[in-house]
């Protein structure tokens, strides 16, 4: 399992320690409780959204090349 160390408001804070309490639990039991509920809606693996894709795969091939192609957008 991972550890990571998360930052809480002192109300928030105070208001997990008395459910874990009341539950007879860990707070790290209730927050990972929490963020599955949360995340029950999200793919287990994140896709790319493709933000930036130009759409072109030969993007390595072309900068190899050595002269720059620029699209018209860019050529003004």
């Amino acid at each position: 399992m991972n550890r990571t160390v998360i930052s809480l408001p002192p109300d928030l804070h105070k208001r997990l320690r008395i459910l874990a309490a009341e539950r007879g639990v860990s707070m790290a039991s209730v927050i990972r409780e929490a963020l599955e509920e949360k995340m029950v809606d999200r793919p287990r693996n994140f896709v790319s959204l493709g933000i930036g894709d130009s759409g072109r795969n030969d993007l390595s091939r072309r900068a190899s090349d050595g002269q720059a192609e620029y699209p018209d957008w860019r050529s003004s």
